[in-house]
């Protein structure tokens, strides 16, 4: 059974920094696809980040030189940390994992992923 497990969201102000964990069972994360999105209510879920298995990343636009994704394959995690956070980064973050490969072009569409986690949320005040 795959499970995947986000944590590490909070309350931070504008400016600081926040390290949000997905924590991976029944599926071996450095070899998968995995991405992050997040989603604020009444809005589409919008895809941040991703990272293939051979450690290749696409960032959104939004917060390319601010985020960084990386993978522990020793704790079969994926990291993302947050710098420089705004107002308009506050939203629910969700791990996500694809099984065949980064999808492309389509690679933030939420179809294409096969495994979510339950969500951290993220709160940036100004």
């Amino acid at each position: 059974q795959v499970q995947l497990v986000e944590s590490g969201g909070g309350s931070v102000q504008a400016g600081g920094s926040l390290r949000l964990t997905c924590a991976g069972s029944g599926l071996t994360v450095s070899t998968k696809c995995m991405a992050w999105f997040r989603q604020v209510p009444g809005k589409e879920r919008e895809g941040v980040v991703l990272i293939d298995s051979g450690g290749g990343t696409i960032y959104t636009d939004s917060v390319k030189g601010r985020f960084t994704i990386s993978k522990d394959s020793a704790k079969n995690t994926v990291d993302l940390q947050m710098n420089s956070l705004k107002p308009e980064d506050s939203a629910m973050y969700y791990c996500a994992a694809r099984y065949a490969g980064c999808p492309w072009p389509r690679h933030f569409a939420s179809d294409e992923y096969d495994y979510w986690g339950q969500g951290t949320q993220v709160t940036v005040s100004s």
